[in-house]
């Protein structure tokens, strides 16, 4: 059943504007991730820093790389961009919680949502914005 609340589809402008910028959001999710499965000492000794235990590095990497995905089918995207939320808020918390700036988990946070705004009539019907 669809909603009685319709928007226009997007302009083409917007559309690809909200190409790009999701295409960028997963090209940073995707080498954060690709990274942690490489076992680098450098991103070893960062998770040691952080305060996880030896090996969480594979495990969450693999969690970041499988949600980034979902969020690159556009069919998922949606649902994906909500479990991006969840991994990144998890990585916003951990920097709070040591004193780390966490500027580098936001960026990607907000990319992921700006893009899809810009992209999925749907999100925009759901999230209105008022002029």
């Amino acid at each position: 059943m669809r909603s009685e609340t319709q928007t226009a589809p997007p302009s083409k402008k917007m559309l690809w504007a909200g190409r790009i910028i999701s295409g960028l959001a997963v090209l940073i999710l995707l080498f954060s991730g690709s990274l942690k499965l490489f076992k680098l000492p450098a991103v070893i000794q960062e998770f040691t820093r952080l305060g996880y235990p030896d090996g969480a590095y594979l495990r969450i990497g693999i969690i970041e790389i499988s949600c980034t995905v979902i969020y690159a089918i556009p069919q998922t995207s949606i649902l994906g961009a909500v479990l991006l939320t969840g991994y990144l808020g998890g990585a916003v918390a951990t920097h709070v919680r040591i004193g780390d700036p966490f500027f580098n988990p936001l960026l990607p946070a907000l990319l992921v949502w700006l893009g899809l705004f810009l992209r999925d009539d749907r999100l925009r019907a759901l999230l209105p914005l008022r002029s």
